[in-house]
């Protein structure tokens, strides 16, 4: 089905396309411009409604979508899946906590439903926005843009702009102060900024970009590497942007990330019928296991404070000594996702029913609700919103996966990316990921005309 945009109703129908693009480039830089704003004085309830901006933008988009639609657009099973998922989301949020144990405040109930339904809401402006090829042409420049700017400056940032430069920035205040997260070490910035080698002496940066984090930089860098092996065309463009963005996934050092890229090149293979990109696969995991092997020598260091250094050997001492070979299974990124993704497991088997919004993940942890479940994205809504919410959403990506195959081979590759991320971390959570992913899978369910990957 194609939908289309009522007659005189053109403003209308461009708007969607102009929120997803803004959505795009935006979201690439919120963090970074709300740490700015933090330092710069704009702090608590102000800084609160300038970050929802995003969320303004969504509901705008998506009314001016109703507003320009014409008919009435029949449903297919990735539409009835996200209502399913949706309304269990919104029940759960009605159900009292004291009836699920749960221990969640009214705030971190609101904001684990705008997190739990922002890939609905952005999935619903892509069903109901019509874009043209055109459109989807400067939707793809928008994420080639997005890529390289994310890998060039992470790139700079990791060897150029000193450690003690962001210590002393609105970044530990943006996280601990604005969100409620709290970190232990570095100054209050993420531990995940730097790569324990075991080395007091040398510890590594890895890039974080824009994003003031390496995970979500991965995350987006790999959907457009996806977006870049997609294309049957190799020309300049193909070429610069991928060998940039390539090396800025690198230097994220995101095993999770090189691993899920490999899987998304051989699911590219299979649906576009090309073999070469089975070799594609087998020469990038390669590379990604030297680079891994070799980044203790080639990595960007940097160093400790004295304080620092102290809350590291306390953790070490707490919790054991952990291996500092990334490739050995033993590292303590490693043994935490593990941990964590255990523990998250045997709470939603023992409480099948869950505990209601916001006692799972950061929203638990920012509102001082007991973290039952954190991390992967199915434990987490397992614990809010029960078996039941963890296997609507699981159907609704296996629904949206088969869909999608049929329109772009790139965007199935996107989707079943994030379903396999989604077992270790909160890929929802990184808004800029729901946007792409959901919302151009939605709009490209209804889209008739060759794939948006061919769109560059």
């Amino acid at each position: 089905m194609t939908l289309r945009p009522t007659a005189g109703g053109r403003g209308g129908a461009r708007l969607p396309l102009v929120v997803l693009v803004v959505l795009v480039v935006g979201l690439a830089f919120h963090n970074l411009v709300m740490s700015l704003l933090w330092e710069a004085g704009v702090r608590g309830a102000a800084l609160d409604v300038v970050a929802a901006w995003k969320d303004a933008l969504l509901v705008v988009g998506v009314v001016a979508a109703l507003l320009a639609l014409r008919g009435r657009p029949s449903l297919v099973w990735a539409d009835r899946l996200a209502l399913l998922y949706a309304g269990i989301v919104v029940l759960y949020l009605l159900l009292p906590q004291s009836w699920l144990d749960g221990a969640a405040t009214a705030r971190g109930e609101l904001l684990a439903l705008r997190h739990h339904l922002l890939p609905v809401g952005v999935y619903a402006l892509g069903r109901l926005a019509p874009l043209a090829a055109g459109a989807w042409r400067r939707l793809c420049l928008a994420l080639l843009a997005v890529a390289g700017m994310l890998a060039v400056w992470g790139l700079v940032d990791v060897y150029l702009v000193p450690l003690d430069t962001w210590r002393g920035s609105g970044v530990p205040g943006w996280f601990s102060n604005q969100l409620g997260i709290e970190y232990q070490c570095f100054g209050g910035l993420p531990e995940n900024w730097i790569l324990n080698t075991n080395d007091e002496e040398s510890p590594l940066r890895r890039l974080t970009s824009t994003f003031l984090g390496p995970l979500a930089t991965a995350y987006a860098l790999v959907v457009v590497l996806l977006l870049l092996a997609a294309r049957r065309k190799l020309d300049r463009i193909t070429a610069v942007v991928g060998v940039v963005a390539g090396a800025g996934l690198l230097w994220t050092h995101t095993r999770a990330a090189f691993a899920v890229l490999a899987g998304g090149l051989v699911l590219l293979a299979l649906l576009q019928r090309r073999p070469r990109l089975v070799a594609v696969a087998a020469l990038w995991l390669l590379l990604s296991i030297g680079f891994v092997k070799a980044f203790p020598t080639i990595g960007p260091s940097t160093s400790y404070t004295a304080t620092e250094l102290s809350c590291l050997r306390e953790n070490a001492a707490r919790e054991g000594e952990a291996s500092g070979d990334a490739l050995s299974g033993g590292d303590a990124s490693t043994r935490s996702h593990l941990e964590n993704l255990r523990d998250g497991i045997r709470t939603v088997v023992e409480s099948p029913l869950g505990f209601g919004l916001g006692n799972a993940g950061v929203t638990a942890s920012r509102t001082g609700a007991p973290i039952k479940a954190g991390e992967s994205t199915y434990t987490e809504i397992g614990v809010d919103t029960g078996i039941a919410g963890a296997l609507a959403l699981i159907a609704w990506l296996v629904a949206l996966l088969v869909a999608v195959c049929r329109r772009s081979a790139w965007l199935a590759a996107s989707v079943a990316a994030v379903g396999a991320l989604g077992v270790q971390t909160d890929v929802i959570g990184v808004h800029w990921l729901s946007v792409v992913v959901f919302g151009l899978a939605g709009a490209a369910i209804g889209r008739a005309g060759p794939p948006p990957e061919d769109a560059v």
